[in-house]
């Protein structure tokens, strides 16, 4: 039998394509407070597979999409892929839903993401749960700070930032892309040490790069990293700046080998207004599937005085 967490089928399904591309999510718990679940690279919806079922049964309208291309959605019309990007099609979906308030919960590349719609679309976020995730940089509030992953750990960003077509064409084969991706999952030691090491040891690391078998959404997922260094691949500025207005919930797992070491720190500057930071013990990048506990902890007393009330 199939462990409901490494089950693809696990959920209810649901598409939209009111962006102009297919947009996969999954939807549970209709009714209940909008909580939009935002995934990261290399990642797609199938990372929270541990925490939509709990939140759910706790009162949320879980909403977890895969960004354009990512997962099952398919990729970006415009052939763009960066954060502003994902920011316009995640508010453009929950407006679809009928929602004009949400919590809002990212990390990685989905960080970023929901950072930029609580500033691009003032009001819609309601709350922010945020963890492992890239930050703006403020010089002065963070004098100080370790605010420098290990040089070793950034060669995959300047690779598929500043090569993402000879990358891409390296990886000829399902296999060898998802081998790939294989890697940030275990020898990269994003993750802490044995935590996707299911079953005969790679039942969890299969889970989540069978996703990345597909070559043209593998190329279009590079997209972010390739906006990080060219204008061509921005489709706007990202809006990334200190936020003085979201309420912010902040986790961190300091396992993780590829993020800011003071990251917990560098967030509570970015968000005056916060609780935490917690930090997760024995965990790293992948918050939700390292420790869904904590996080469905956190983000339920975060929202507990959201929880009942109708969605706005």
């Amino acid at each position: 039998m199939v462990s409901l967490h490494l089950d693809p089928l696990a959920f209810p399904v649901a598409s939209t394509s009111v962006r102009g591309f297919r947009q996969v999510f999954t939807h549970a718990g209709q009714g209940g407070v909008p909580l939009l679940l935002v995934h990261g690279w290399p990642e797609s919806r199938r990372i929270f597979w541990k925490v939509i079922g709990p939140l759910a049964d706790a009162g949320f309208e879980v909403i977890a999409p895969d960004l354009r291309g990512f997962g099952e959605s398919g990729v970006g019309p415009d052939g763009f892929h960066d954060v502003p990007a994902h920011s316009r099609d995640l508010q453009a979906l929950c407006a679809e839903l009928g929602h004009e308030r949400i919590v809002a919960v990212g990390g990685d590349l989905g960080g970023p993401v929901v950072q930029d719609l609580a500033l691009r679309f003032p009001g819609f976020v309601d709350r922010l749960v945020l963890f492992n995730s890239p930050l703006p940089y403020d010089r002065e509030r963070m004098a100080g700070m370790q605010t420098r992953p290990a040089r070793e750990a950034a060669d995959y960003f300047v690779r598929q930032g500043l090569d993402p077509d000879g990358l891409a064409a390296e990886l000829r084969t399902p296999a060898e892309r998802r081998r790939y991706i294989a890697t940030f999952y275990t020898s990269r030691f994003w993750a802490h040490p044995g935590a996707f090491l299911g079953g005969d040891g790679t039942e969890e690391v299969d889970f989540h790069t069978e996703p990345f078998a597909d070559g043209a959404k593998l190329r279009a997922s590079f997209g972010a990293y390739e906006a990080a260094f060219s204008e061509a691949a921005r489709s706007e500025p990202p809006l990334l700046a200190r936020n003085p207005d979201t309420p912010a919930c902040l986790l961190f797992g300091p396992s993780d080998h590829v993020l800011y070491p003071d990251f917990d720190r560098m967030a509570a500057e970015v968000f005056p207004r916060h609780v935490g930071p917690f930090l997760l013990r024995d965990c790293g990048h992948f918050v939700p599937w390292e420790a869904p506990r904590p996080l469905i902890g956190a983000i339920r007393t975060f929202c507990g005085d959201l929880v009942g009330q109708p969605p706005a």
